[in-house]
């Protein structure tokens, strides 16, 4: 059960509340976040909800009977929808695509990186300065002097950061360089960083787990959620399967799943999901028409050249193909569904 607080609740008058909860044995535990105050009543009992709902401090009350409550659809009206930044929007309606390369090599990189995302209307620009690699000795990100460097391009053309933390140490250093925190797959059960990226008021992108399922996502979501940061997207990029013939098994499916699931937007990353260039952009529309709110993509100068993941890892005149197609399919998509 979630209860909405209104913003004038006195203490008595939560102090009231919990009381009522504890007399039909629920638990209540109060969450406040940027946009409002919630408890979350936990409990067996059938009980008449307009008992506690008539309550003096209380706007609403819902049932849910997820075990993930906040971020589930079944009691928030609509979708919601994050400001990236001024003039930024993702989700309820509002597509977004956020492309660059896997890694920030250098500044001059950077700069080409820039100048591709202008001409195209591209307004968040991905890179990672933090890199997990498989191998020990593979090329690891420029870390905070790279991330500084990032931040002050992209500044200069009002282009949107989000790049990947790793550790809970790393976030307050990150802070004031970042607009989006990443959350990649390794980390989508390190519940002690999700705990932290509650406790900040910047969007926060989590990626599924290698090989999570749904339920488990939605759960890493609602530790961020729970800790007080309401802005979270969720991101399919492909789980780890039996499968040999390409990098991960892109979950299409969870995608639809997930926007009847949560209210929260989703992302897809066509670029992990299947791991392998030509194939990239035909997965990037298809996740599309399965309702994704917004696509993060690969891109650079030169593929062939790139530090990591070259071989998923679309050229600028691949990305600008893609870019073209996208309108068309958000098109077809309004027109079908």
């Amino acid at each position: 059960m979630i209860i909405q607080i209104d913003k004038n609740c006195t203490v008595n008058q939560l102090v009231d509340i919990n009381a009522a909860l504890e007399n039909i044995g629920f638990k209540g535990t109060k969450i406040n976040t940027q946009f409002g105050q919630y408890i979350i009543a936990i409990g067996k009992r059938e009980f008449d909800i307009r008992k506690i709902g008539r309550m003096q401090g209380i706007v609403d009350i819902h049932r849910v009977s997820d075990d993930f409550k906040l971020v589930s659809s079944k009691w928030k009206v609509g979708k919601t929808k994050i400001k990236i930044g001024t003039d930024n929007w993702v989700g309820d309606g509002h597509f977004q695509i956020m492309a660059g390369p896997c890694s920030i090599e250098s500044e001059a990189q950077i700069d080409s990186t820039i100048a591709h995302l202008l001409a195209n209307n591209v307004t968040i620009m991905r890179g990672g300065v933090y890199k997990p690699r498989s191998s020990p000795y593979s090329f690891r990100g420029l870390g905070q002097e790279g991330l500084k460097i990032f931040y002050k391009k992209c500044k200069e053309h009002n282009i949107k950061i989000i790049t990947e933390v790793m550790q809970v140490s790393q976030i307050e250093p990150m802070h004031d360089y970042v607009d989006i925190f990443q959350v990649g797959a390794r980390n989508s059960q390190n519940f002690n960083l999700l705990d932290e990226l509650g406790k900040v008021d910047k969007p926060v992108l989590l990626k599924r787990g290698i090989s999570g399922t749904i339920e488990e996502l939605l759960q890493a979501a609602e530790y961020i959620f729970s800790n007080g940061n309401e802005k979270i997207m969720l991101c399919e990029r492909g789980i780890r399967t039996f499968e040999g013939a390409y990098r991960n098994t892109m979950d299409l499916n969870a995608i639809s799943i997930l926007k009847e699931k949560t209210h929260l937007p989703v992302i897809a990353d066509p670029s992990h999901g299947i791991g392998i260039r030509r194939f990239v952009p035909q997965i990037a529309l298809a996740s599309i028409l399965a309702g994704a709110d917004g696509l993060i993509v690969e891109v650079h100068e030169n593929p062939e050249k790139a530090f990591s993941d070259g071989q998923q890892t679309l050229s600028y005149k691949e990305a600008e193909a893609l870019y073209k197609n996208i309108n068309a399919t958000l098109e077809l998509r309004k027109n079908l569904l």
